[in-house]
């Protein structure tokens, strides 16, 4: 089953649901190029151990996920594109059980076998986290927020402020003398700023997440901030080309800044899903007939292929389902997370569950 990240987020939220009191989960990464024939050696030869294993329920689920592993890797003649990951577990006590193959959208990037307590998915987590992230900086002669969006999360990481002083008319030398001051406060505290943003994103550059660094600001502060060099001069590198006026800070200038962004980061999820909740509210309200929501309605008008987009909350037990059903009616599918503004309200208000249609249509 090859996935998108979206798919690949649902299925790791499953996978980390999963504890077991023994070592009896197992996960099993094979890169792209690896024999089959190597990786089935590798488990035959760990269920010939797992027989030694004293304790019977142990050993039985242990044997179990192995011989389901076997199975699953026999029928493949090689090793995809980009890899293959395979996890395989059970409940001794409920007798509940799971099976994921899948093929990531990134390459696997080792060969990893385990079985544990846990389902190891930290290396898929890797590819739909921190993989693409954008910076975000919000900059004023007094304030500055820092942020980042990794797929449709936002966060805010820091918020940093101080006391400029305003121009006053005193004349003559004194003037001259209070303006040197001032300016003197607001270079000491863009120098500020540009320490706590380097501290932040160049890690994550040197680690090859951060992609872009957005930039925005009220007036003419974020322009004379960005031409000194307050900034590591590999993080001017990738300084998204066009500034952004924003009249807040924090967590609400973050998202005004995002929204007005629009094509910079037209390929970021945060950024879509919260454009298409504002299609969303739009048509609510002009009663349109471009909207649909309540379960039934939602999925009468998938079945028929009217929905453009569909709209589903991170809080329903069901998503994967939805998901599943919009690939295959050409819908495409926006998981509302708690981070995007009117998430809450979406969830509660219709269930977490809507559509945006491809045309007007009367119900």
């Amino acid at each position: 089953m090859r996935v998108d990240k979206q798919r690949l987020r649902e299925i790791i939220k499953e996978l980390k649901k999963w504890k077991a009191h023994a070592t009896i989960l197992l996960s099993l990464y094979v890169p792209p190029g690896r024999p089959v024939g190597d990786v089935l050696n590798l488990l035959r030869q760990e269920l010939s151990v797992a027989d030694n294993i004293k304790l019977k329920k142990t050993r039985n689920a242990v044997e179990r996920a192995l011989s389901i592993a076997i199975e699953r890797m026999s029928k493949i003649p090689k090793v995809p594109d980009k890899g293959l990951v395979l996890f395989a577990g059970e409940d001794p006590d409920t007798g509940k059980s799971i099976t994921v193959m899948l093929i990531p959208p990134e390459e696997v990037p080792v060969f990893f076998y385990r079985t544990d307590k846990v389902f190891h998915t930290e290396f898929l987590e890797e590819m739909v986290s921190e993989s693409n992230i954008i910076g975000l900086l919000i900059v004023e002669r007094d304030a500055a927020t820092i942020g980042l969006l990794k797929g449709n999360r936002l966060q805010v990481v820091e918020e940093l402020e101080d006391y400029i002083p305003g121009k006053h008319q005193k004349g003559g030398q004194s003037q001259r003398r209070y303006d040197r001051i001032i300016e003197q406060m607001v270079e000491d505290f863009y120098k500020r700023v540009g320490e706590h943003a380097n501290n932040v994103f160049l890690p994550l550059l040197e680690q090859g997440k951060l992609k872009a660094l957005l930039v925005g600001g009220p007036a003419y502060a974020k322009y004379d901030f960005m031409e000194k060099d307050y900034l590591d001069y590999r993080l001017k590198k990738i300084v998204l080309p066009e500034f952004i006026d924003v009249a807040y800070q924090g967590e609400p200038g973050l998202r005004e800044m995002i929204m007005r962004a629009g094509d910079l980061l037209k390929e970021q999820e945060y950024a879509e899903t919260l454009k298409a909740i504002e299609e969303f509210k739009y048509h609510l309200a002009k009663d349109d007939g471009l909207i649909v929501y309540g379960e039934e309605e939602v999925r009468n008008a998938l079945e028929m292929g009217l929905v453009g987009i569909l709209l589903i909350s991170e809080q329903r037990e069901d998503i994967e389902e939805w998901l599943e059903l919009a690939r295959k009616r050409g819908a495409k599918p926006l998981v509302v997370s708690t981070d995007i503004p009117e998430g809450e309200w979406f969830a509660q208000t219709f269930n977490g569950l809507a559509g945006i249609l491809r045309t007007r249509v009367s119900w």
